[in-house]
């Protein structure tokens, strides 16, 4: 047989076996004959397809189901709990991490803060964190199926971290790092592009074409899904927008800039000073202004009235049916919301106005951790259906 024939064969049945377990994903339970109605395969392909896929674990039949005039039909269910995937999110001061099912169910998590910015303080923090997701996952067909990682910073599309200013780090190889230590795939990727995925798959965001996701923590990143597709920009590094120039004569930034966006509207703008190694300063500035505090309450408002600032920016820019404000900055929404959602109203031009959609992410500081949780089961299951297909 020649090798044109072989890989039409290969790529046929590759398609196919994809089409019938994501119908089985979105649709279960499920039956054959439905699956080939919905799919327009033959029964016979359908048949073999499943066989394999309940060879490999990664679907179970339940019945039987309610019948259409024959025989009740055996239903077919995806099997989530086949693998667990790890999603990280690596802040300024924080390492939030999950385990997930893979359907992105959050069955552990773990947290950590930190104020010593070395590389080696970090990742040992950082394996603390994946250590406890890994260890005490459950026992499954295919275990821990991979490892994401969400950071606060430039990442090539080979997945180096160039520039992480905010943590003082310049290419640093993190993900060979993580793959020697545990012996599974890693995915590294910028956190902003991260939350915006994990709403898109997850959340509000899922029947949007167009959406932002500002991320704000100590620094501020922006994801965008432009026409229903994550956008990168050319080499990966679109979303920069926390170091665009608010204030033209204003502080100096981490980066090297003057004025940049993320000084004025996230955790860099509260000022306390000397708290202890484990404490949390948004925590503990949130404490202050539920005791009515003049001095927090004005920081928040501050905050949110920069943040309106900015996103007037990306809101003329980018026309988006959808802004999300995420991470940490979501536990002061109370404070912050009002003056934001006012400043942009003053500002933003009044024909983006409608339909626009702007809201705080319903998932609070996990969507980044999220996102890398699905980007690393989605590549799972791309690259098992790629290998047991070549076997076949």
């Amino acid at each position: 047989m020649n090798k044109k024939t072989t890989w039409n064969q290969f790529t046929i049945k590759n398609v196919n076996k994809s089409l019938v377990l994501e119908t089985i994903l979105n649709k279960s339970p499920i039956s054959r004959a439905d699956i080939a109605n919905e799919t327009q395969l033959n029964k016979g392909t359908v048949s073999s397809q499943v066989t394999e896929l309940l060879n490999e674990g990664l679907i179970y039949e339940k019945g039987p189901g309610e019948s259409k005039g024959g025989r009740r039909p055996v239903m077919l269910l995806f099997n989530e709990k086949a693998g667990y995937s790890i999603g990280v999110d690596i802040g300024v001061n924080y390492i939030l991490g999950i385990r997930t099912d893979l359907v992105g169910n959050i069955c552990e998590e773990s947290m950590i803060h930190f104020k010593d910015l070395s590389f080696a303080h970090i990742k040992e923090k950082l394996f603390k964190v994946i250590d406890h997701l890994m260890y005490t996952a459950p026992s499954s067909e295919y275990g821990v199926v991979g490892i994401g990682i969400g950071v606060p910073g430039a990442v090539s599309k080979e997945g180096k971290i160039l520039l992480a200013p905010n943590l003082g780090w310049e290419n640093v190889d993190v993900k060979d790092m993580v793959q020697q230590r545990y012996s599974c795939p890693v995915i590294i990727e910028n956190e902003a592009n991260a939350g915006v995925y994990g709403e898109k798959t997850f959340g509000k965001g899922r029947w949007e074409k167009d959406i932002v996701y500002v991320s704000v923590g100590v620094g501020i990143g922006v994801g965008l899904i432009m026409n229903g597709e994550l956008y990168r920009g050319t080499n990966g590094f679109s979303g920069e927008m926390g170091h665009m120039t608010v204030e033209g004569s204003g502080r100096r930034c981490r980066c090297g800039n003057q004025g940049c966006w993320e000084l004025y509207a996230s955790e860099q703008a509260l000022s306390l000073n000397d708290l202890p190694e484990d404490s949390d300063p948004l925590k503990k500035m949130i404490e202050k202004a539920e005791n009515g505090d003049v001095k927090a309450l004005d920081s928040f408002h501050s905050i949110g009235t920069y943040l309106g600032i900015g996103l007037t920016t990306i809101i003329n820019t980018f026309n988006p049916s959808r802004v999300i404000i995420g991470n940490r900055i979501t536990a002061a929404k109370q404070w912050i919301e009002q003056p934001m959602l006012e400043r942009t109203k003053q500002n933003a031009l009044w024909f983006q106005q409608d339909p626009l959609n702007i809201h705080f992410s319903e998932f609070h500081s996990h969507s980044s951790a999220l996102g890398m949780a699905a980007f690393t089961f989605e590549n799972f299951l791309k690259v098992n259906i790629h290998e047991h297909t070549m076997i076949v």
